[in-house]
């Protein structure tokens, strides 16, 4: 189910409650403004299997675009807001957008976007300009009721192009009529939220995370169309969290590690501030979780702690609660669609413990492909039909899964193979470090060598020998061999506010030289 189909149920209960503006959308202006977007994107010619493409910071209006592309059965691709002009024009062209939505706030962006998007009919929220109609008043002269051939579209988001070109992901829309029925809802993320975290109309959901991401845009929507309310932050701070958890009665979160890291660096005033009680479960995904922050976590919040590793091409979910993690540490849990398989690079079974390529196998495995490149969505498959996010890691003798890092960022060493996810997880809870990334760098006589990139708690620390510091600790805590053989600082590390690294960035920067 996605929020607005079933709307008139819940009326005047809050679905949306901006943080930091206070502005709510119920339920029922949820369902009419995203009915009456169906009616534009009819009146524009868009069909089912036609796409649209809208960036936006976290907005009120969000939800009722996706809602409307949704039920319209319209492939519907969220843009990040933060990307250049050129990136921007490569996504709305690549994946066919005949309408494009943007806001006021990123006006600068979008006069420079007029020029490079010259067939694609274009709208603006909060104003207008020009060459963006305003999107408010144009959908004034549509009736709030549904169109008459609803049926289910789909997202196609695209991957942040950390290895080069972002790509779509997509999946066949069935243009089944809406609402779902009970079967064809099984694998939905509303079954996700509601059988694994116990969701129901009275949940309330903090999201503070960037929407545009595949996991906020789909839990959002899963709790809504339950009936249930999202508190969205417009920014991620820690203690402004918390306020909201207690002002609110937030039931359940999600959050990625990297926003776990800043709550325990943060103001130990901050930790029994504020009445937590209520939250009852706390979700995280995104990038696997250094263990010390999650036991951590686990101690101040209580085993609340959820953890699943799943990508936008949902082609497998592994998940754990906090009793499993606390018995399988490190683990981020177990599949619950179907066997995972290890496979070295020659396509071969390897044993329990032993690392390779991560592949799934299940009803979902084969559900997606990369947009215009066959050849990617080839590479993601292995020869039995298995699929990858490639990502490496290994099995234990209960099947609880491990994250070892992404193959692409692995580091041979004089013939040793290291991941940098481990050195990252040591040094980034020295209390002098914000955030680190890791990789390797050419050396003449071994290949590569191990390189750290450390955004520092104080800039000024780093006159008092702090590279020589962190060294000895990393030295204290793993093998000689993963630790960085230099340091270098930064002010900040270019990382997405999901919380994924953009380490090729980095690493680019010294491989060039």
């Amino acid at each position: 189910m996605h929020p607005g189909v079933n709307g008139p149920k819940y009326k005047d209960k809050p679905a949306i409650i901006m943080a930091g503006s206070g502005e709510v959308v119920t339920h029922q202006e949820l369902n009419e403004t995203s009915n009456q977007l169906a009616h534009l994107f009819r009146s524009l010619g868009l069909n089912p299997g036609d796409s649209m493409a809208f960036m936006m910071e976290n907005h009120k209006y969000f939800f009722p675009i996706a809602a409307a592309a949704y039920r319209s059965g319209l492939r519907y691709t969220a843009i990040s807001w933060r990307l250049q002009p050129e990136e921007v024009e490569y996504i709305v062209k690549d994946c066919g957008a005949k309408v494009f939505i943007t806001s006021k706030f990123l006006e600068e962006n979008a006069n420079l976007l007029t020029p490079l998007l010259t067939e694609v009919n274009k709208y603006m929220v909060d104003g207008e300009t020009e060459d963006y109609l305003s999107l408010e008043k144009t959908i004034e002269q549509f009736p709030k009721s549904a169109i008459e051939d609803e049926c289910q579209g789909s997202t196609m988001l695209y991957s942040s192009g950390t290895t080069g070109k972002p790509k779509g992901v997509s999946r066949e829309i069935t243009l089944s009529p809406l609402p779902y029925t009970a079967e064809e809802e099984d694998l939905g993320l509303t079954r996700v939220v509601e059988g694994m975290y116990g969701a129901s109309p009275d949940s309330i959901y903090l999201s503070p995370a960037p929407l545009y991401h595949s996991a906020p845009m789909a839990f959002n929507t899963g709790f809504q169309a339950l009936g249930g309310t999202s508190i969205v932050m417009e920014k991620f701070d820690p203690e402004e969290a918390l306020r909201l958890i207690e002002k609110y009665k937030i039931t359940h979160s999600q959050w990625v590690p990297t926003m776990f890291v800043r709550f325990l660096k943060s103001d130990p005033s901050i930790f029994n501030k504020y009445d937590l009680s209520s939250h009852q479960v706390a979700i995280h995904a995104a990038a696997p979780c250094p263990v010390e922050v999650k036991e951590k976590m686990i101690d101040w919040w209580g085993p609340i702690i959820h953890e699943y590793y799943a990508g936008t091409e949902f082609n497998g979910f592994v998940a754990c609660n906090s009793e499993e993690w606390l018995q399988h540490k490190g683990t981020v849990g177990k599949s619950l669609l179907g066997p995972i398989h290890i496979l070295d690079d020659d396509g071969n079974e390897l044993p329990k413990g032993e690392e390779g390529t991560i592949y799934f196998e299940g009803p979902t495995s084969q559900s997606f492909e990369y947009h215009n490149d066959p050849e990617k969505t080839k590479g993601s498959r292995s020869k039995e039909g298995y699929s990858t996010l490639g990502d490496v890691g290994y099995l234990d003798e209960d099947d609880y899964l491990y994250l070892t890092d992404r193959k692409a960022f692995m580091i041979i060493s004089g013939g040793v193979n290291i991941y940098p996810k481990e050195t990252e997880d040591v040094l980034v809870m020295h209390p002098k470090v914000a955030d680190v990334a890791v990789f390797g760098v050419p050396n003449e006589e071994m290949g590569e060598e191990v390189k750290a990139v450390v955004q520092p708690v104080e800039m000024k620390e780093i006159e008092n020998n702090l590279e020589q510091e962190l060294m000895a600790y990393c030295r204290e805590k793993i093998s000689h061999v993963k630790c960085p053989k230099s340091i270098d600082f930064r002010p900040e590390l270019p990382r997405h506010p999901t919380g994924k690294l953009y380490k090729r960035l980095l690493k680019n920067e010294y491989w060039d030289k």
